[in-house]
């Protein structure tokens, strides 16, 4: 997001809006006081401009450009990434997996989110905990994750280097693994945390086993991450796109 000097009346209505506290004030050349948008710190949300507080008509969205232009798909909820063809941070499956069966038993889908509004995210530290997990060995990133698609080695979990200046609103990693190991995948990402600038936090889900049990949460517990109460249990509706399988 930028603003044209010329229609800003330095009113600051905009100031509040802004998701990273990216708007400040400056003076034009010509001693006029007018708002400034910290290029490094806005994420494109484009929550200013879509509020239409502006009484100037001052804020505009340049055309986004290769590498800036992931800030846009990652933090404006009205864009659609063009690989995944979903809007947003991550992937559908996660909520619908009494559908897509993406998640079997025995098996816990897990993210990773980077990032929250007024702090954000840089793809450096993404890298950092995607490389942490790769790290492990055998992890298989979601390939329809727009952070999955942006490796350029799933293996590793490194990163397009022209990424890592970059920052988004938040981000998710996201994966599928064995229950047996979740402990390990939980205590990998809570040690490279204190080598990165923002916060994250987990997103855990499995198929409720027989005996209505949801194992994913004890391992959870186990490992010294506490379910938080508002989490949520999903009930599939819609037609399963797969072969029900069976407990082992």
């Amino acid at each position: 997001m930028k603003v044209d000097e010329i229609k800003c009346v330095g009113c600051g209505r905009c100031v509040s809006y802004c998701t990273m506290g990216a708007i400040g004030f400056t003076k034009d050349p010509y001693g006029r006081v007018c708002a400034d948008v910290n290029q490094d710190e806005c994420v494109d949300c484009g929550v200013c401009y879509r509020a239409e507080i502006c009484t100037g008509k001052a804020l505009y969205e340049p055309l986004p450009v290769w590498p800036r232009s992931v800030r846009g798909t990652f933090s404006n909820p009205l864009i659609e990434h063009k690989e995944t063809r979903v809007p947003g941070r991550g992937t559908e499956e996660m909520k619908t997996n009494d559908v897509t069966g993406r998640f079997k038993y025995g098996e816990a889908g897990m993210a990773i989110e980077m990032g929250r509004p007024s702090t954000g995210a840089f793809f450096r530290d993404i890298e950092k905990v995607a490389m942490a997990i790769a790290s492990l060995g055998e992890i298989h990133f979601e390939p329809k994750n727009p952070i999955t698609t942006l490796m350029v080695d799933r293996n590793s979990g490194r990163m397009n280097p022209e990424l890592m200046n970059e920052k988004v609103l938040s981000a998710i990693i996201e994966m599928t693994v064995p229950l047996e190991r979740v402990q390990e995948i939980i205590g990998v990402v809570k040690k490279v945390t204190k080598e990165i600038s923002t916060v994250c936090s987990f997103d855990l889900t499995c198929k409720v086993h027989p005996g209505d049990k949801t194992p994913a949460f004890d391992l959870a517990r186990g490992a010294g991450v506490a379910p938080t109460l508002n989490g949520k249990t999903n009930v599939g509706l819609g037609k399963p796109f797969f072969v029900e399988e069976a407990m082992r």
